[in-house]
């Protein structure tokens, strides 16, 4: 990708706002006491949503919404961030994301998981700054060495298809090998909360085999020849052949919108460099464990 696409899809970019944008909107009652006896202004950014808000249903607060205002993260947010309730639920990200929302009438469940990333990456930013360093090992000589990533210029990944129907999270994909038309959406914090759920009653019961496949593909469809029935659905997803089961997992990857969470590295061992995909280790929300 071009230094000019990364720089004109630079999260905090001035020129992704649209003209008559002001990106400094009227703060809250609180901040403005903090500001008023201690001279501390709590700065706000505008981030872009990929989605650009088209698959929000309309009287939605999400529909049409190009744009999201963000708080800076605070030592509030840290307080969430190390919450061991909130941990053990599973539940930190969308607490931290409500937090740093300034319109207190989006639910993060309801955002795209793509959108809430873009939030998770811009939030982070804000508290911690744009260098987020790990040590990853080298594909070609296997030495782990350290690496920095630019958070600022991860390029937004924009949604190019259009919905089946506007204002709706529906779209279609015809399978190649069964000629099936499935209907499927882009999955929600809800679905990644619920999923993770239900990951983690597997773990403790034992059940054995992991159904990460077949499990995101049932968050994912919708319908399959117009059949509506979950249980339906399920019995298909079972009885999917491979070929189709890939060619939508890659359909729905490929059109995710989101962040291109991939930059390139180069090892200071040998000198090998390939574009590699970002870890979200436990440094990425809380960059110094001895904070």
């Amino acid at each position: 990708m071009s230094e000019e696409r990364d720089q004109k899809n630079a999260i905090f970019a001035q020129q992704q706002l649209p003209p008559g944008v002001d990106p400094r909107m009227p703060r809250s009652t609180a901040t403005e006491r903090v500001k008023a006896d201690f001279g501390l202004d709590v700065p706000q950014e505008v981030v872009p949503l990929p989605s650009a808000g088209k698959v929000y249903p309309p009287g939605s607060s999400l529909h049409g919404l190009e744009l999201v205002e963000i708080k800076a993260m605070t030592a509030r947010e840290e307080d969430i961030l190390t919450s061991r309730a909130l941990l053990k639920k599973g539940t930190v990200v969308t607490e931290l994301i409500r937090s740093c929302l300034t319109d207190k009438s989006i639910n993060p469940l309801d955002l795209l998981s793509g959108d809430r990333n873009a939030l998770m990456i811009s939030i982070r930013i804000t508290g911690y700054g744009a260098e987020y360093a790990v040590e990853m090992d080298c594909p070609e000589c296997a030495v782990k060495s350290p690496h920095s990533f630019n958070l600022g210029a991860l390029p937004i990944k924009r949604l190019e298809i259009e919905p089946v129907v506007p204002g709706t999270n529906v779209f279609e994909f015809l399978l190649p090998y069964s000629k099936k038309t499935v209907r499927f959406k882009f999955m929600t914090g809800r679905d990644e909360e619920e999923i993770m759920v239900m990951g983690e009653k597997q773990k403790k019961l034992a059940l054995g085999t992991e159904t990460n496949v077949t499990t995101n593909l049932l968050y994912s469809i919708l319908s399959i020849n117009g059949i509506e029935d979950r249980v339906k659905i399920s019995n298909f997803i079972k009885a999917m052949p491979a070929r189709d089961s890939l060619a939508l997992r890659d359909y729905i990857k490929d059109n995710e919108p989101g962040i291109e969470m991939r930059q390139d590295t180069t090892c200071n061992a040998c000198g090998h460099t390939e574009e590699v995909s970002m870890p979200l280790g436990v440094t990425f929300l809380w960059p110094s464990s001895g904070r």
